[in-house]
C-alpha cells in the first residue's frame, strides 16, 4: 500500500495559476486587472514609475500587447508617457492582483530577500497573515462592511470620472 504524499511533496507554485484566474475573472467581468508588483533588479519596468519599491501595472488586454501570463514570468508591452517599454515581471514578485474598479483581488507574501517567498505560499495557510503586513497593500472590504486589514494605506486609483467616455483637461 502507498503512503500518503510527504507534505513537502506539494507540486508547482499556486501563484501564476491563481494570477491567471483572477486576470480572466477581471476580464469576464469588464474590470480592469491591476498587478502591484515588489520591484528589484529583477523586474525589468520604468524606474521613475517605481515608488517604494512597488509598482502598480494595468494588465488589461486593451493596455498590454503581447501579454503573457506564464508559470514564471508576465510579460509584455506597455506604453509609459508615450512610450512603449517592455515589461518583465518574475510571478515571485506579484504581490496582488485586483480589479481597479472595486478593489477585489488577491495578495500574495512580499518576496524575501533570497527570493524565495513560494516556498511557504503554495497552499493557503499563512498568505493572509503574510500579505495582511505586506507593504503599500490595504485589503478589500468584505461584504459585510468589514475591513480585513486596518493600515492605513494608499487607496489604489479611483473609478474613471463619470461619463461615457475619458476625458482630458487642457492646462495652460
Amino acid at each position: 500500500m502507498d503512503s500518503p504524499a510527504a507534505p513537502e511533496a506539494q507540486g508547482t507554485s499556486t501563484r501564476p495559476y491563481l494570477i491567471r484566474a483572477l486576470h480572466d475573472w477581471c476580464t469576464d467581468n469588464g474590470f480592469t486587472p491591476y498587478l502591484a508588483v515588489y520591484v528589484d533588479n529583477s523586474v525589468q519596468v520604468p524606474v521613475e514609475y517605481v515608488k517604494n519599491n512597488e509598482i502598480v501595472l494595468n494588465v488589461s488586454f486593451e493596455a498590454t500587447s503581447g501579454l503573457s501570463l506564464g508559470n514564471e514570468t508576465i510579460e509584455f508591452r506597455a506604453r509609459f508617457g508615450g512610450v512603449a517599454r517592455d515589461i518583465i515581471v518574475p510571478i515571485d514578485h506579484v504581490i496582488a492582483i485586483y480589479a481597479r474598479e472595486n478593489g477585489q483581488g488577491m495578495a500574495f507574501p512580499v518576496p524575501t530577500e533570497s527570493g524565495d517567498a513560494d516556498n511557504d505560499e503554495d497552499g493557503e495557510s499563512g498568505a493572509d497573515e503574510e500579505s495582511a503586513g505586506a507593504p503599500g497593500l490595504r485589503l478589500a472590504t468584505t461584504t459585510d462592511g468589514e475591513s480585513s486589514d486596518e493600515q492605513p494605506d494608499h487607496p489604489p486609483p479611483g473609478p474613471p470620472p463619470a461619463g461615457n467616455r475619458p476625458s482630458l483637461k487642457r492646462i495652460k
